[in-house]
This record gives C-alpha cells, structure tokens and sequence, in this order.
C-alpha cells in the first residue's frame, strides 16, 4: 500500500503518522505531503527519516489513499486534483456536506462507503465523530428523538497556533501582564470563549451547526439536534454533556451494558467522587469515555450523558485511519 499524508507537518497529519505506526497496514512507500517552505524538511516514521514533498508539484499517481490534513482551502484546491489518482480521505468541513461524498465514521455508517462516487471520502467534526459512537448503538435500541449537547472544546480543535497561544497567554496573565489575542475573539487564559467558528445569520456558530447536519448525515435525518459550542482553555480532548429524548423507554443498566460493548466506546461511571472522565484522562487514549450516565426525569424517555475523547485521536486521526482499513478489508468500495 503507497500513501500519502497532506499536511503531514500539522497536528492531525503528524497524529496520522503516529496512528499508522501502531496500527498493522502494510504500508510499501510512504509520502508526506506540505507547502513548498517545508519541503525538504524530514519526519521519523517507524524510525526512519521520510522527507517531505512540496504539495503543490505532487504526483498523486504515486499512491492509492491519500489523507487530506491542511484544512479546508487547501482541500478545496488539491483534494478533486488527488481523487483522478487516488481515494482521498478528508479531515476538512469542504466536503462534509457533499450528497455525493459519504460522511464516514466506521463504527456507526461504515455501509455508506459502498456509495464512494468522486474518490473522496470525508472525516466528520471532531465534535460529531465522538458524539454519533456513543449515539449510534443507543438509537438502535431506543430511538433518538432530539439532542440537546453542550461541548466544552481544547484548543487543539483549532491547530498549533492556538495550542502555543494558550500556553503563551497562560504565562502572560500569571505574570500580571495584558493578554492580547491573535487565534481567538476573546483571552482564552483562564475563561471560556461561547463562539467556536463564525456565525451564521440565526445566531448559531458554524461548529454548532456542523454537528447538527452532520449527525443527521451520519446516523439519521430524522433526528433533531441543537448544540452550544464553548471553547475551554484545555490543551487536547473535547467534553460534551448530552441530553437525549429517546422514542421508546430505557433502563439505565442496558444504556451502560450496551455503551461498554460497543466498539469505540468506554464506561466509567460510578456515583462516586472522581469515578467519570475528564480530557486529562481521555488524552492519547482511543476511546470516546462515557460518565454521568442518569435519566432526566423532566421529559418522557430522557437521559443524560458526558462523553470525553482526544479530539485529535477520535474526531481526526483515528477515524481517518479506520476509514482507511476498513476499505481495505472489503477490498475497497468505489472507482
């Protein structure tokens, strides 16, 4: 297998290095892929120095699975040019809500890849891909009606920059000195940011609304979703609070039994103090974590949740990697 990695320099790009290095495809050449000022630059990979290569003079030709990791315009110019060659799997919002490009996470709509159509598959939001793992089984057994989420989001969400800029600004006020943001509409240091995104003219965030339409995509048009999205000064995992209102009655003991036997997913959740999972715990490990399992006893068929995952790992990098072997183990769906 020849792959290659677009934007193997930035944070989901080199989580896809280290994904492939502890997963077991057989991978012959390998290529990373970044703008013309790093090329030439190397990366380890298994030990070995991988050079890079600039993007823009790249012969896709070269490989069969390309993974797209350098945002939305640079997906927007290179991903189409790729697919003529080679099956793109997407980390960008470019091609999300394309009905022409499945929107995948394996553990939930895995079927849908028999449906590739341009050669590109697309890897959901972060915040999504944790959400419909836990979703999916649950609304097999009882029936998602609506969801209402609340996220609580790292900065890694929005790449280096605003990762060094946490740390930066984190100095600044211990320091007793004026913080001004670059990466973000208000000081992160310390507070919490309710705006992740531009908005939208109902008054919703891009990223609120991304969630909406991609669950609907993923698991089920029918279901109704609304979402506030908050930035929190965390480095790395998104935490979500949930709150679903199922068509048919539940028990809280099958809601957990069938969580921590679904793929993907993780109970922690004893009515003790310190027993559920915080982004500390969740960092660098795969699965999505859920906790304050408990029925809402407000509404008819009511439960409430908190799920936490590593953002990069689950929401990007992961999911991205399983994409790739679950094509290669049906011997690939499309052209």
């Amino acid at each position: 297998m020849d792959i290659a990695i677009v934007g193997a320099t930035g944070n989901v790009g080199r989580k896809i290095l280290e994904v492939l290095e502890k997963k077991d495809l057989s991978i012959v050449n390998l290529y990373l892929l970044a703008s013309p000022k790093s090329a030439g630059k190397k990366i380890k990979f298994k030990g070995v120095d991988h050079e890079i290569h600039d993007l823009e003079t790249f012969d896709f030709s070269k490989v069969r699975i390309c993974f797209f990791a350098a945002g939305g315009k640079i997906s927007e110019k290179f991903a189409e040019k790729a697919a003529k060659n080679c099956l793109v799997i997407d980390n960008s919002s470019h091609f999300r809500m394309d009905p022409e490009v499945p929107l995948i996470v394996p553990q939930v709509n895995s079927e849908d890849l028999k449906n590739i159509k341009k050669n590109i598959i697309a890897n959901p939001n972060c915040s999504t891909a944790q959400l419909v793992i836990v979703l999916k089984p649950l609304h097999n057994l009882f029936s998602i009606k609506r969801i209402v989420v609340s996220t609580y989001q790292s900065v890694s969400g929005g790449g280096k920059a605003p990762m060094d800029e946490l740390i930066e600004q984190t100095k600044l006020v211990l320091d007793g000195k004026k913080v001004k943001s670059k990466n973000f509409t208000k000081q992160i240091a310390f507070n919490a940011i309710p705006q992740i995104d531009a908005f939208s003219d109902d008054g919703y965030t891009k990223e609120e609304l991304k969630m909406k339409n991609e669950t609907k995509k993923i698991l089920d048009d029918k279901i109704d979703l609304t979402a506030t999205c908050v930035r929190l000064p965390i480095s790395v995992s998104h935490s979500e609070s949930v709150n679903i209102q199922f068509e048919k009655p539940f028990s809280i003991e099958k809601v957990k039994e069938v969580l921590d036997n679904s793929e993907g997913c993780k109970v922690i959740d004893e009515r003790e103090d310190g027993y559920y999972s915080t982004p500390v715990e969740s960092e660098g490990k795969d699965e999505t974590f859920i906790s304050r399992i408990r029925e809402d006893k407000t509404v008819k068929n009511g439960l409430n949740l908190w799920i936490v995952s590593d953002n990069l790992l689950r929401g990007a990098a992961l999911n991205s990697v399983e994409i790739a072997e679950t094509l290669i183990k049906n011997n690939f769906y499309g052209k």
